[in-house]
C-alpha cells in the first residue's frame, strides 16, 4: 500500500472507525515496523471495537498480567528520565539554507526573531521573547527547514520531539514525557522546540473516546501557558499538513498564536531549489526557468523527486551505453511529467476546510494563494 493510500485510509478511520479499517491499519502498520504506532491504534480501539481482539497483538502490544490490577493500569512512579532526547546548538542552519520563503522570512524574523536579538527594547513594551508558532501547509515545503533555521538564527539550542518521543501505552507515562521535554528546553534557553507533526499530540478533543487522549492534550496546553509554566526564551514551533485535526485551543492567544502557511515555492524558488540539487552532477545545457515554469505547484521534495527520476534515467542509460550522458532541460521536463504534485491532494482537501469551515480565518491565505493560482 503507498503512502497516499495509506493515509485515505486513515482519514476514513478517523471519520468513520471499524473494524475492518481498525485491522486493515494496524496490519499495514506492522508491515511498516511502525510498531508504536500499530500498539497506540490497538490499545486505543480495543474498547470500542471488541471484535478486533486478536491474541497475538495481545501479547504483542498489551503486555499484562490478567491477575494483577496494578499492570493493567500501571501508572507510571519512576523517579528516573523516561526520555532521551537530543539537543544540539544549531548554527550551522541559517535562513541562507533556506531558498524561497522570503515572505515568510521576514515575518518570523519580524515577529520571532528580532525580540531574541534586541530584548531591551522589547522589554520596554513588556514584549517577551519566545511563544509558539504553528507551521501548516502541504507537506514538503520546508517546515521543518524553517523551524532549525530559526533557530540557528538566534543561535539557540534546538530540540526535535516526534510522536515515539512521547508516546507511551501506560497511563501517565506520555504525560510525563511530554512534561520532561518541555523542561530540559527550560533548562537550555534560548531554545527553539520543535514538535513534528503536532496534530498527532494535539488532535481535537471532541473527537476522542478515549480519555487518555485528553489528558495528554490537556498536558500539552498547560505546559504552553499554564500557571506552573515559565516559557521566557522558549520558542516552541510546531509543524502540521493537517491543522484542522488540531484542537481548538491551541490556537488560543499564548499558546500557538502565531499561525503561518507555509506554500509551495514560487518560480523563482523552484528554479533556486532545483539549481542546488543539481549541483555536483553532470550537467548539458538547462535552461532552468523553463524547468521551474513547467513545475508549477512542486513542492520541495517533488522536486527532489523529479531529479531523481531524471537522474535513475540518465543511469539507466549509462548501463547500457556505458557512457554517462549530462542532464539537459528536456530530461527534467519529462521526468516532471512523470511525477505528478503531492501538493494537489492536500489543496483538494485544505480549500473545503477553507470555504466551509473558515469562521476564525485560520485559512485565508489559503483562499489567497488559490485565487492568485487562479
Amino acid at each position: 500500500m503507498d503512502d497516499d493510500a495509506f493515509e485515505n485510509l486513515k482519514d476514513a478511520f478517523r471519520a468513520a472507525p471499524s473494524t475492518q479499517l481498525g485491522r486493515v491499519i494496524i496490519e499495514e502498520y506492522i508491515r511498516r515496523e511502525e510498531l508504536d504506532a500499530a500498539g497506540l491504534l490497538y490499545r486505543s480501539s480495543i474498547d470500542e471495537h471488541p471484535d478486533l481482539q486478536n491474541d497475538e497483538w495481545d501479547t504483542q502490544f498489551l503486555e499484562q498480567e490478567p491477575e494483577d490490577l496494578r499492570a493493567k493500569l500501571k501508572v507510571v512512579e519512576k523517579d528516573e528520565s523516561v526520555i532521551n532526547i537530543d539537543t544540539f546548538r544549531a548554527k550551522s542552519t541559517t535562513f541562507d539554507d533556506v531558498v524561497g520563503l522570503d515572505k515568510i522570512k521576514k515575518q518570523i524574523h519580524r515577529k520571532i526573531i528580532l525580540p531574541f536579538q534586541k530584548p531591551s527594547l522589547f522589554d520596554r513594551f513588556r514584549k517577551k521573547a519566545g511563544g509558539g508558532i504553528l507551521l501548516f501547509g502541504p507537506p514538503g515545503c520546508g517546515k521543518t527547514l524553517l523551524a532549525r533555521a530559526t533557530a540557528g538564527e538566534i543561535e539557540a539550542s534546538f530540540i526535535s520531539v516526534g510522536i515515539s518521543d512521547v508516546l507511551e501505552m501506560w497511563i501517565g507515562s506520555s504525560e510525563k514525557n511530554l512534561h520532561e521535554v518541555f523542561e530540559k528546553a527550560r533548562s537550555q534557553t534560548p531554545c527553539v522546540l520543535f514538535f513534528d507533526e503536532v496534530d498527532a499530540l494535539g488532535a481535537s478533543r471532541s473527537d476522542m473516546r478515549q480519555s487518555a487522549g485528553r489528558q495528554l492534550i490537556n498536558q500539552f496546553l498547560s505546559e504552553l501557558d499554564g500557571v506552573k509554566a515559565n516559557n521566557d526564551g522558549l520558542l516552541i514551533i510546531g509543524a502540521t499538513n493537517a491543522p484542522w485535526h488540531m484542537d481548538p485551543a491551541f490556537r488560543r492567544p499564548g499558546r500557538f498564536d502565531r499561525i503561518i502557511f507555509v506554500e509551495p515555492p514560487d518560480q523563482s524558488g523552484r528554479e533556486a531549489i532545483l539549481q542546488i540539487m543539481l549541483a555536483g552532477k553532470p550537467l548539458g545545457k538547462l535552461d532552468l526557468a523553463a524547468v521551474a515554469k513547467k513545475t508549477d505547484g512542486f513542492s520541495g521534495a517533488d522536486l527532489q523527486a523529479v531529479v531523481d527520476i531524471c537522474v535513475e534515467e540518465k543511469l539507466k542509460s549509462a548501463f547500457s551505453s556505458g557512457v554517462p550522458e549530462p542532464i539537459h532541460t528536456k530530461d527534467l521536463i519529462k521526468a516532471s511529467k512523470v511525477h505528478k504534485p503531492t501538493t494537489r491532494e492536500w489543496f483538494n482537501t485544505a480549500r473545503n476546510y477553507a470555504l466551509y469551515a473558515n469562521e476564525s480565518g485560520l485559512y485565508d491565505d489559503i483562499l489567497s494563494y488559490l485565487k492568485i493560482k487562479k
